[in-house]
C-alpha cells in the first residue's frame, strides 16, 4: 500500500446526534464536548494510520465557526495531514447537519498532534 493509499484508508467519519445532555445554556454543543469528540476521532485516525500506540501531545488552533444546536447531527471527519518521524498531525472537521433537511455546513476545525510510543512509552517511528 502506498503512503497516499494508507492516508486515505485512515480517514475516519463518525456521526453523532447532538442531544441536550451535551449542550450549554445556549442550547448548542458545549465546546469541551466538541473538543472531546474531536480528540477521539483524531486518535482513531492516527491509530488506523499507524496501527501503533499513539498519544495526544497537543491540539492546535481549534476554530469554532458555527454553533452546533441540539437536535442536529454532527459529522466528524479525521484526516492525516502530516507525518513526521515519531509524530503525526491529524486534522478534524465537524460539520453540522439538520436532521430533517439536507442543510449541512462546516462548524469547527482543529488539528491534533500524536506521538507513537513503544511498550516502554518511549517515542517510536510512525512508519515502520
Amino acid at each position: 500500500m502506498t503512503l497516499e493509499e494508507k492516508i486515505a484508508a485512515a480517514e475516519t467519519h463518525i456521526f453523532k446526534a447532538v442531544f441536550p445532555n451535551t449542550t450549554n445554556h445556549y442550547d448548542t454543543l458545549f465546546g469541551g464536548a466538541a473538543m472531546h469528540l474531536m480528540d477521539e476521532v483524531a486518535f482513531i485516525t492516527a491509530t488506523r494510520f499507524s496501527r501503533q500506540r499513539v498519544v495526544t501531545v497537543s491540539s492546535d488552533r481549534i476554530d469554532f465557526k458555527k454553533p452546533i444546536p441540539a437536535g442536529t447531527f454532527a459529522e466528524l471527519i479525521g484526516k492525516v495531514e502530516h507525518i513526521g518521524n515519531t509524530s503525526m498531525k491529524v486534522q478534524v472537521e465537524i460539520f453540522v447537519e439538520d436532521m430533517y433537511s439536507t442543510k449541512r455546513e462546516k462548524a469547527i476545525t482543529g488539528s491534533f498532534t500524536f506521538v507513537a510510543i513503544d511498550e516502554n512509552k518511549e517515542p517510536t517511528a510512525i512508519l515502520k
